[in-house]
């Protein structure tokens, strides 16, 4: 099945997201991500990623077809782009710690060609990092969570088992105090060797499968 992204440039009025996917839908391709925000030109712009695609140039057409859409772009997908998603969430001094071995891991792996990237955000409160665990269900194609603080528990652990239970997510986590680690399928204690490692197992050329270790703390 042919797969193509493309970027759609729409006037922002009532309806316009319906009438393409109608015409999408109408030639029998499948929407497998779509990304909608509004510009301040009172423009629309649509991200898309389609499958089932076998001809670009009669897509492309009919939808032009359509007097509300401005301009289109053919591109790679985001998956191609930026490949899978590595998200780390704690406090600020553990995250820029975790950050930096994932980071200097993820150019060792993308320099021969593979697409690993990573994203951080340093968050304290109980309430804050358990909403931000569980807004990963709501974000593509991430691969790994790292939990990166010194104590979490609570609402944490509960969105740390959800977000187990419903996504192929790997979870690492940092020795800390708290519940929360012992729902991570591996504990490091050492922050730089924790971002290295969920890179590891991100990657898609490695033989490491955390899964697979007898010991879950390191």
């Amino acid at each position: 099945m042919k797969k193509i992204a493309l970027t759609i440039k729409t006037l922002n009025n009532q309806g316009v997201l319906e009438n393409i996917t109608k015409k999408i839908s109408s030639m029998r391709l499948n929407i497998i991500y779509i990304h909608l925000y509004l510009e301040e030109n009172n423009l629309g712009s649509l991200n898309l990623e389609l499958e089932n695609v076998e001809n670009v140039d009669n897509l492309v057409k009919e939808l032009k077809s359509l007097k509300s859409i401005k301009s289109i772009e053919i591109h790679e997908s985001l998956i191609d782009i930026y490949g899978k998603r590595i998200i780390i969430i704690g406090g600020g001094a553990q995250v820029s710690q975790v950050a930096t071995g994932a980071i200097i891991e993820a150019d060792r792996h993308n320099i021969r060609g593979e697409r690993i990237s990573v994203d951080t955000i340093p968050l304290i409160g109980e309430n804050e990092i358990s909403e931000a665990i569980k807004s990963i269900s709501r974000l593509p194609r991430v691969s790994v969570l790292i939990l990166a603080g010194s104590m979490m528990g609570g609402k944490i652990t509960d969105a740390v088992k959800n977000i187990k239970k419903e996504h192929e997510i790997t979870v690492i986590s940092l020795n800390m105090i708290g519940t929360a680690s012992k729902e991570a399928d591996i504990i490091i204690t050492d922050p730089t060797q924790a971002g290295v490692m969920a890179v590891m197992s991100a990657s898609t050329t490695g033989i490491f499968e955390i899964k697979r270790l007898k010991n879950k703390k390191f």
